[in-house]
């Protein structure tokens, strides 16, 4: 039961930040059952527990990431070879998972709706 709340926590944390920052047109859901933020109809983020949260982001870019900030991003191999980023939700500061779902964001958007985000 407790998870639960926590994974609302975290719901309720990317909702502020994807607020802060006026990303256009997101719409809380689901994602395979597990609470999600989208766009065009595409998850960009999703709730996977009350550790984890997963990003749509390019696979190169996912690469850089893992290098870049092992603490922080990591990936198993059910996400090897898909444009899906796992990171530690306790790891990262407001900061920079406001940038992260900035670029899943974008990733995600449609071109239409891109092209209206600055």
């Amino acid at each position: 039961m407790s998870s639960n709340v926590d994974m609302d926590v975290i719901a309720e944390r990317l909702n502020r930040l994807v607020m802060q920052a006026r990303l256009p047109e997101v719409e809380p859901g689901t994602h395979y059952g597990l609470p999600a933020f989208k766009v065009g109809g595409k998850a960009f983020v999703t709730v996977k527990n009350n550790e984890t949260i997963v990003l749509s982001l390019p696979i190169d870019r996912k690469e850089q990431l893992m290098e870049m900030a092992p603490e922080i991003y990591f990936q198993t191999d059910h996400y090897v070879g898909w444009p899906s980023l796992p990171l530690r939700i306790t790891a990262i500061g407001d900061e920079e998972l406001q940038r992260r779902l900035i670029e899943a964001w974008r990733y995600r958007a449609p071109k239409k709706l891109l092209a209206t985000f600055g």
